[in-house]
């Protein structure tokens, strides 16, 4: 995996792709300095600076003092908190799921109401990086974690002791908009942490940490929700928010180059007094408020002027769409016509999870296509060598999703309908790969924005499809229905074979995409 393509699950801004060590691999310090500096020399805080009045006196970082040159169980501790962090927010996506007949017992709500449980708190989502993905440019990674968890688990109370409806609705959207701080920016720090030589499975880790939180979410749900109150589904998840709050605060330090180095000039300057040491952030040209009203209005000026982006972000939306539609066509499959109850119900989602995890083992083969692709261009492959991945995405969604459809018959064993489900897993993380690493290596000067447009989009697909999902299971039964959602799956398919073919014609007539 390239260092291109691996934010594949955050949305950046488009400062820190700038300058970030993914992009800029960090080298030892006297080489980073330009050739008319100074001599540079250690100081007793560790950076290397000019020495000289009037000279260049920018910080830079030690050897010893990058990220990826910490203890290897310090770096794999890290991942495992941030990979398990983020699960925790996306399980609370689909967790409340299974709360709905809960919240229409205690609040008095139809069933359609119920659902915008898990509608609002996946706009939260998807607007929220929006306007917090440039935060950690200003404050690092670490600080973004801490107040975005912090917020989570305070505004998680409201969910949990929500005396009626609207209140709870309301702490929903904004617990949602709050965990969406900590998703913008995580996948950076494992690029942070790990060399290119070592980086593709902590990432790979990383990459499914969102896919399977809400596959997670519905198996310790249905359980909490058959045998206790819908409100327990909430504690459980305060403390699990309350342990990962703690591990990201004592255990999970700062990576972000840009930032370690303004910290450390400030150091410099308050140990010296003088004031003409600087980090490139000192100098920085936008205020937070610019950077976030870029944030805004950027993705959607993408969305609108690149056709690729556009229908790349329409067919990765239509998935997720498609996955947490999951959440209400599985209990009617499942609880209506082989009579499962909630918790076992709840564990059907496991196929999914299974195909999701399987993926891992196909990191090898894809790394390998691509290192020869590599050498075909001369080390520099077009952006549409990254959609080859997707192509057998495209293809077992359809599959799967026909499958499913024509086995949810009564007469059909129950475990076949399951199994159904696991190629779909896998062509939903296949076609993510794909998109991901394409907009980022195709748009890679606006490649922030493209993601966090891509991050509204699909959100938004996800926070409206489960509203529908029962009525179109009424009107066109489990077989019209799953069958509907599979045929769109099939129009969709098309898109990364046309654009392996024809993508680098496109982007010669491209806005915002590299040529």
């Amino acid at each position: 995996m390239s260092r291109d393509a691996r934010n594949l699950t955050t949305m950046p801004n488009d400062g820190d792709l700038e300058k970030s060590p993914a992009s800029q691999p960090m080298t030892p310090a006297i080489s980073q300095a330009p050739s008319h500096t100074s001599t540079l020399i250690g100081t007793n805080a560790g950076a290397l600076v000019g020495d000289e009045k009037g000279k260049d006196k920018e910080v830079f970082l030690d050897q010893s003092e990058d990220p990826k040159r910490l203890p290897k169980a310090r770096k794999w501790l890290s991942l495992f908190i941030i990979c398990t962090a983020a699960i925790c927010v996306t399980c609370d996506s689909s967790a409340a799921g299974f709360t709905e007949k809960g919240l229409q017992e205690s609040f008095g709500i139809s069933h359609e109401v119920a659902i915008l449980s898990i509608s609002l708190f996946i706009a939260g989502l998807g607007i929220g990086p929006l306007l917090l993905g440039p935060m950690s440019e200003y404050f690092g990674r670490s600080r973004v974690y801490i107040a975005s968890y912090f917020f989570l688990f305070v505004l998680t109370f409201g969910v949990a002791f929500a005396p009626n409806a609207p209140v709870h609705f309301v702490f929903r959207f904004i617990s949602g908009f709050s965990g969406s701080a900590f998703l913008s920016v995580a996948g950076g720090s494992v690029t942070d942490l790990f060399a290119d030589h070592e980086v593709a499975i902590p990432m790979a880790m990383y990459s499914l940490s969102p896919f399977l939180g809400p596959i997670i979410g519905p198996l310790f749900s249905g359980f909490i929700n058959q045998n206790t109150t819908w409100r327990w589904t909430y504690y459980a998840l305060l403390i699990w928010q309350a342990v990962e709050f703690i591990c990201l605060a004592t255990m999970v330090p700062e990576t972000y180059e840009p930032v370690l180095r303004q910290r450390k000039a400030a150091k410099i300057r308050k140990e010296t007094g003088d004031q003409d040491y600087y980090a490139p952030l000192d100098n920085r040209g936008r205020s937070v408020l610019q950077a976030v009203i870029i944030s805004c209005y950027k993705p959607f000026e993408i969305l609108a002027f690149e056709p690729m982006a556009l229908l790349l972000d329409i067919w990765s939306a239509l998935l997720l769409g498609i996955l947490y539609l999951t959440f209400q066509a599985f209990p009617i499959i499942f609880e209506q016509v082989h009579g499962f109850n909630e918790q076992s119900t709840g564990l059907t989602f496991l196929g999914m999870g299974i195909g999701m995890v399987g993926t891992i083992a196909t990191q090898p083969f894809f790394r390998k296509i691509q290192r020869k692709r590599a050498e075909k261009y001369d080390g520099k492959p077009p952006p549409e060598t990254r959609l080859i991945v997707g192509f057998v995405g495209a293809i077992l969604v359809p599959i799967s999703l026909f499958w499913l459809a024509f086995t949810t018959y009564k007469k059909v064993h129950w475990i076949v309908p399951i199994i159904a489900s696991i190629p779909f897993g896998s062509g939903i993380v296949f076609v993510y790969t794909a998109v991901f690493t394409y907009l980022v290596v195709a748009y890679r000067m606006y490649a922030a924005s493209a993601m966090a447009g891509n991050s509204f989009l699909r959100s938004s697909f996800a926070a409206v499809f489960p509203l529908f999902a029962t009525p179109m299971f009424d009107r066109l039964g489990t077989v019209g229905a799953v069958a509907l959602l599979a045929g769109l799956s099939t129009i969709m398919a098309p898109l990364p074979f046309l654009f392996f073919k024809y993508g680098a014609r496109l982007r010669q007539h491209s806005r915002f995409a590299s040529s």
